[in-house]
């Protein structure tokens, strides 16, 4: 008779090797479609290579225990609302930081690879993903577009879009700038603080943009005290774009045609969003109050960065790239029962390696497989 576990192990390794084969191609071209890395300030290769390294140590268990508690894809159907961090970004995070580290892994410490564990990291992001984009698809990628915002909620960002002239226009391109560049530094050069879903297409032909700018206040970021003063945790803003196209990519920003999107902006709402994606209205002058408070958290920030020595910046960049589970333990309500602390299982011999790693802002050069197939 056949045997029935090596049938099963045979099925689980034709499956993951589909999904790696999956994420291979797409995570190449968004590697090579970055525009930049490396930092004069914060040294980003070093504290990336720790924080993927650490979760092929400990994701597998972690999202075990997350979807015992709530089950990926009911993560992913309830993240399909403003301010959720569980998107776009974090989604394609927590399936390509994970092979990342086991690429990482590979080259320092090859051994045979543990296919129970890679199953249970890239069905958990399957699930949630899926339920989170409920098209059919999995990643920006395969559309071009992230759309999770169902027609209740476009309803309510479009009712309260005003229509925007030049000096209004100014207004908003300057609040836009001033939130994107400090939550950049926030997040310790990392483009998650802000997220874009869309195109949502409107029945004259014009097209809904809608950005979530996340933890712009106090958060479980312990460098976060500095923004004590900025008055609003989560914002979402609603942009209605005349004559632009818009594509949107699976590190939740957009590329557009024009790529002066913001000239053509003829329509504007932004909102305080609550944890439950509740959306309160905000008037246009209340954006030179946020500025000034954005512009004073992100001084304070740039001092206290420049004050650090290596070792802090590399851990506090590690705990942002680490903690794109939290939102999904978040979800599930067991973030608090987790462990967060970053580095902790990469071997202390290795953490030296990887601290002193300095970053070229290279593209991808290899000509295999991004991700190499379990054998």
């Amino acid at each position: 008779m056949p045997d029935a576990d090596a049938g099963a192990d045979t099925a689980a390794k034709a499956r993951l090797n589909e999904l790696i084969a999956y994420h291979a191609p797409i995570s190449r071209a968004l590697t090579d479609e970055r525009t930049s890395l490396e930092s004069r300030l914060i040294p980003v290769s070093a504290y990336i290579v720790t924080a993927c390294t650490e979760t092929w140590y400990r994701y597998p268990e972690m999202m075990r225990r997350i979807d015992a508690a709530m089950a990926a894809e009911e993560i992913g159907r309830r993240a399909r609302r403003p301010g959720c961090r569980v998107n776009t970004v974090y989604l394609w995070s927590i399936a390509n930081f994970y092979l990342l580290g086991r690429k990482v892994m590979a080259q320092i410490l090859p051994g045979p690879d543990d296919v129970d564990a890679h199953v249970t990291v890239l069905d958990f992001w399957e699930r949630a993903a899926r339920a989170f984009r409920a098209d059919g698809t999995r990643q920006a990628f395969d559309t071009g577009s992230a759309t999770p915002y169902g027609p209740e909620v476009v309803a309510a960002l479009l009712a309260g879009v005003a229509p925007v002239d030049d000096e209004q226009r100014a207004v908003v391109k300057r609040f836009n700038a001033t939130l994107v560049a400090y939550l950049f530094l926030l997040y310790f050069d990392t483009r998650v603080g802000s997220g874009d879903t869309g195109p949502y297409v409107l029945p004259d032909g014009r097209v809904l943009l809608v950005r979530d700018y996340y933890h712009l206040s106090r958060s479980d970021f312990w460098w976060s005290e500095v923004a004590a003063g900025v008055p609003y945790a989560d914002l979402t803003a609603a942009l209605v774009l005349d004559g632009v196209r818009v594509r949107i990519t699976d590190f939740g920003s957009s590329y557009t045609d024009p790529e002066d999107y913001l000239d053509h902006l003829v329509g504007f709402a932004l909102f305080a969003t609550g944890a439950d994606g509740s959306l309160t209205l905000l008037p246009l002058d209340a954006l030179d109050g946020i500025v000034t408070a954005v512009r004073a958290a992100q001084a304070a920030h740039y001092r206290a960065l420049v004050a650090m020595d290596r070792d802090t910046k590399i851990r506090c960049g590690a705990y942002v790239y680490f903690s794109f589970l939290r939102p999904f333990a978040e979800e599930a309500g067991i973030a608090d029962e987790l462990d967060w602390t970053v580095p902790r299982d990469v071997p202390g011999p290795l953490y030296e390696l990887f601290s002193a790693m300095e970053g070229d802002n290279a593209g991808t050069t290899d000509d295999g497989p991004y991700y190499a197939p379990v054998p």
